[in-house]
């Protein structure tokens, strides 16, 4: 694998080869030994929030997720790439339906090109596996009040608000341009957001109406569509846009959003998956996932 992976830091970066050790525990031991050594010099330093670069992505949404949730993430996204930050969005899957909003939106006609390209690769690769690219919602979103594809994918692309689309960026590759770009990838929550994070983003947001308690690859913030879930699952969740519901001001919420962000960013707020301790990371692979 070392030959595809491309430059990296050698004092940050170990490779263990099982059949060549005697006990492969103990070797392994003795490397993350050394990667502490390295990592425990690290020390926050203050930055300007155009070194930010932050993850959008969504799992288990509901009705409410397009009007909630996902809007806040919007607006937040509209406030935080006009400071200069770096953001982006994937789940090309969830997009069929609303993929005419994202192409007006790019920034130029190389831009468009790609956004265009992205949609047609991946329906044809659902085509290729014989799946229906029209039938991707699931049990739990048609339970949820999510009537159609096209109800589904309006409320996913709310993420990224009005902002223009700088940028499409292939799934494994690093992020190059400030502002919103789509990261290539799945619905499949694992594989995308394991490369939403490859792509360089340092802190996930992610939205849920039905609920879930999985924590992915890096810091995972989770924000609730509604009420109820929120209430019930307090150990899950870490922002309640269910509020959007009661009657509170977006843009108010928007900015206890805004400032849940960087005080989660700068250390001085750990998310529910942090303390919980749930983290993973899964590869994308050539076969239909969703």
């Amino acid at each position: 694998m070392t030959p595809y992976i491309g430059e990296f830091d050698p004092e940050r970066v170990k490779f263990l080869c099982m059949q060549d050790v005697e006990d492969e525990i103990d070797a392994g031991i003795k490397l993350c030994e050394e990667l502490y050594q390295v990592v425990s010099q690290d020390h926050r330093e203050p930055l300007n929030i155009d070194k930010l670069s932050i993850a959008y992505n969504c799992g288990g949404s509901d009705g409410f997720s397009g009007i909630t949730a996902n809007r806040l993430v919007g607006l937040l996204n509209d406030k935080l790439t006009a400071a200069g930050a770096t953001t982006n969005l994937t789940e090309v899957t969830e997009m069929f339906g609303a993929e005419h909003i994202l192409m007006n939106r790019a920034k130029d006609k190389v831009v468009f090109e790609k956004v265009v390209k992205m949609i047609q690769d991946y329906k044809a690769y659902f085509n290729k596996y014989g799946e229906n690219p029209a039938d991707n919602r699931t049990q739990g979103n048609e339970e949820g009040g999510l009537s159609s594809l096209a109800d589904k994918s309006l409320g996913c692309i709310q993420k990224g608000g009005r902002s223009m689309i700088m940028d499409v960026v292939p799934h494994g590759d690093r992020i190059k341009e400030k502002g919103f770009n789509i990261v290539i990838g799945p619905g499949n929550d694992l594989a995308g957001i394991t490369g939403q994070m490859a792509a360089g983003a340092v802190l996930l947001l992610f939205t849920t109406g039905r609920g879930t308690p999985a924590g992915f690859i890096g810091p995972t913030f989770r924000l609730s569509t509604n009420n109820e879930l929120f209430k019930k699952k307090p150990k899950w969740n870490d922002f309640n846009a269910g509020r959007v519901l009661n009657g509170e001001d977006p843009d108010a919420l928007t900015q206890e959003l805004y400032e849940a962000v960087i005080a989660t960013c700068e250390g001085r707020y750990h998310t529910k998956t942090e303390v919980n301790g749930y983290f993973q990371m899964g590869i994308f692979k050539d076969g239909v996932i969703d």
